[in-house]
């Protein structure tokens, strides 16, 4: 993660949780120090790692933080992942916004990982959406990658991606691949979601770059995956949850985009204990 960035976002998350001041923390704490432990309290992996550090940074200068895990390292119930110690009232105003994004990185990673695992595929590359939290994309992609995943695109900017609703304003493939190639430089590619193994040929033979089979059966991706020049990038999506998934092994197909990975994600248990010292 970019540092940068990262504190960025962590001022805003911030700004919107203490708003000005911690009414709490700052009325029953003074000068005191303790200690605190996050530890996981279930199984997965951690991502997120970061978050502490900058976080608790952001709180105090004072607060000294010791990592017992790293990102990608796997984790158990009842395992340490970090040990800090500094001012109590700093600790626990900056405890609640740590935990929710590492709870949730962590939650990414996890489910990467078991993606990957399922699907069991040494061709085929399971990679995420754009459908991330709002404000969340840099993290949620980043944890991802930490779960052993790819990075589809990063937002609208860096990409072509052609979709059924732009097929149906330019009146074709064939229009809509012309118009973008007429202004788009050579660094960036353009990709096309494809329906039917009619709309496949018509993508092919104006020469897309990425072609998408949306929302299509094992059988189907297979097949059309078959039909696709060995020059043109392969994608799956739409409908494949952890259950369907292993079914799309062998297809061929170069990525599995899976949007579950980021917008459904169920938080990883992780908890902060405190002890004055």
């Amino acid at each position: 993660m970019e540092r940068f960035q990262l504190r960025r976002l962590l001022e805003s998350f911030y700004a919107e949780d203490i708003g000005s001041g911690d009414q709490t923390s700052s009325f029953l704490f003074g000068g005191e120090q303790c200690e605190a432990v996050i530890r996981s309290k279930a199984t997965g992996l951690l991502a997120g790692s970061e978050i502490i550090i900058e976080g608790f940074r952001l709180m105090s200068d004072d607060i000294q933080v010791s990592l017992k895990k790293q990102d990608g390292d796997s984790l158990s119930d009842g395992e340490a992942i970090a040990v800090m110690r500094g001012p109590a009232a700093a600790l626990l105003t900056g405890e609640r916004v740590v935990l929710n994004l590492l709870q949730r990185m962590s939650a990414i990673a996890t489910q990467t990982h078991k993606a990957i695992q399922l699907l069991d595929d040494e061709h085929t590359r399971i990679c995420d959406t754009r459908k991330t939290m709002p404000g969340l994309r840099m993290l949620d992609k980043y944890a991802v990658r930490i779960g052993g995943g790819y990075n589809h695109r990063f937002g609208l900017y860096d990409g072509i991606m052609i979709k059924d609703n732009h097929i149906a304003a330019c009146g074709s493939i064939t229009e809509a691949i012309k118009r973008a190639r007429s202004c788009a430089g050579h660094m960036i590619r353009i990709e096309v979601e494809i329906e039917s193994e009619k709309q496949l040929l018509e993508a092919v033979a104006a020469e897309a770059d990425v072609i998408m089979f949306d929302n299509r059966s094992p059988e189907e991706v297979k097949h059309f995956a078959s039909l696709t020049p060995s020059s043109i990038v392969t994608e799956a999506s739409g409908g494949i949850t952890l259950h369907t998934l292993p079914q799309f092994r062998g297809t061929g197909v170069d990525y599995i985009s899976l949007g579950f990975l980021t917008h459904s994600v169920s938080n990883l248990d992780i908890s902060m204990n405190v002890e004055l010292g």
